[in-house]
């Protein structure tokens, strides 16, 4: 169970995250073709709506949550909220956002596999990403009445000095999940297999939506016709 422990969180980390850049590199300098979500907008745009927009408010206030939560060390937020408290923020909102996400990807998946037209459209990889998202998103909602039974942080602590040491590098980063539950471990696992099968499926469009972020902040573009003898706009200025 250690050695299989040790993979888990030791080197199977390394790899998923190995997979999730080179692959998601290689597709888009080899197939940008397919670098899309592949909506089904068109097929029937009624569920899509709702399922949609909960699942995306859910799962990125998650993600962001789950990136800024666990890899801000403690000392930097521990003047101003101490560990207990601060799981206690992060369960109450990491459930209601859970709670959207989870409905609004329960609605997507019925919408896919109830529709003909819809699911003959598929593809398997569309119909396998949307069980792991709503398993995700279910083992994710099921670790907060464990969380519920210790509220002095000291869980949530592990977690978030599991994921500081692999992204640091640091030695000793699977003994510190030895004591968690298998709820929790599930719950990581199934995540780190989402980053391992990205490349692979229509969540590469996810880099283009962080990519569109850049828009905010190019220089304006100044678009001049082409047409001959338009004169070139005046200035108004004041006198």
């Amino acid at each position: 169970m250690t050695s299989l422990n040790d993979f888990l969180f030791g080197i199977y980390p390394y790899i998923c995250l190995t997979v999730f850049l080179l692959g998601s590199l290689i597709r888009f300098d080899r197939d940008q073709y397919t670098w899309k979500s592949d909506s089904s907008q068109l097929l029937r745009a009624g569920q899509l709506r709702w399922g949609s927009n909960l699942f995306h408010v859910g799962v990125l206030f998650l993600f962001f949550g789950h990136t800024f939560g666990m890899l801000t060390p403690h000392f930097i937020y521990e003047p101003f909220i101490g560990a207990g408290a601060k799981q206690v923020v992060a369960m109450t909102s990491g459930g209601l956002f859970g709670l959207l996400g989870f409905i609004g990807v329960s609605i997507l998946l019925h919408r896919r596999l109830s529709d003909p037209r819809i699911r003959v459209n598929s593809k398997t990889s569309d119909i396998v990403l949307l069980w792991l998202l709503w398993l995700q998103l279910a083992l994710g909602l099921a670790t907060i009445p464990l969380s519920a039974q210790h509220l002095d942080g000291s869980m949530m602590m592990k977690l978030a000095g599991w994921a500081q040491s692999i992204v640091t590098f640091q030695a000793g980063a699977p003994e510190l999940l030895a004591e968690a539950g298998w709820v929790f471990k599930a719950h990581m696992f199934l995540g780190m297999s989402i980053f391992l099968i990205f490349p692979f499926t229509r969540l590469v469009h996810v880099w283009s939506g962080f990519g569109s972020v850049a828009y905010l902040v190019r220089p304006y573009q100044i678009v001049r016709s082409r047409r001959l003898g338009v004169p070139a706009p005046k200035s108004h200025g004041n006198r």
